[in-house]
């Protein structure tokens, strides 16, 4: 089925409040800007998000909004904000090495429920979850990943939703296609179906349900 067309504002109705939801960039680079300015605007609360850091420009609008309960992600310390909002209770904050965390999307897009990995052993990151040893080494019980809905950036889409990413903007937004029930891109293009070089495409078009342009 192709991917439909809506505006930002049209896109992040279905999203509720407590929702949880993935967002794709490191930093600025791969960022959904138009779909979080969106998602700010329609004014949902209580929301788990799952993105690699809190930049202060693009999901840091949300944390001083107030509309993060929770946030997974690999470094949040970047941020004032975030480290205030937890410092103060308003937040919930969960890290992981970032290697950790691009598996756990992997894993809960491949229908994996968990996994064991030597990172983190022996530091804080690994206080209260299982250890076993393989191979006489240590290796910690990582948890799987999954979104309600991700929020994702690409260079360009066809009509069917098939997506090319720009370099590094590419980042994490592949991995959270799979791990998400819904997925919305938002695109700088969307070309005819059949213009996008094949060896090109990253994402094919089955993981995409909306494409945002404007």
């Amino acid at each position: 089925m192709p991917a439909i067309r809506k505006t930002a504002e049209e896109a992040v109705r279905l999203i509720r409040s407590g929702s949880t939801v993935m967002v794709g960039g490191f930093g600025l680079s791969g960022a959904p800007l138009r779909l979080i300015d969106a998602l700010e605007r329609a004014g949902v609360r209580d929301l788990t998000v799952i993105s690699d850091n809190i930049e202060r420009r693009s999901l840091g609008k949300w944390v001083q909004a107030g509309m993060v309960k929770k946030a997974v992600g690999t470094y949040f310390t970047t941020n004032p904000d975030v480290v205030e909002a937890y410092h103060d209770g308003r937040i919930e904050v969960e890290l992981l090495p970032q290697g950790t965390f691009c598996e756990a999307i992997r894993a809960g897009g491949s229908g994996i429920p968990a996994f064991y990995t030597p990172t983190s052993v022996g530091t804080d990151l690994a206080k209260g979850k299982e250890i076993r040893y393989f191979d006489g080494r240590p290796y910690v019980l990582e948890r799987a990943l999954r979104g309600d809905v991700s929020l994702i950036r690409a260079h360009k889409a066809d009509e069917l939703g098939n997506l090319v990413y720009y370099k590094t903007a590419r980042n994490f937004n592949p991995l959270m296609v799979m791990a998400s029930d819904w997925v919305i891109a938002e695109v700088d293009e969307i070309v005819p179906a059949g213009s996008l070089d094949p060896e090109a495409i990253v994402t094919p078009h089955v993981f995409v349900d909306i494409l945002v342009t404007e």
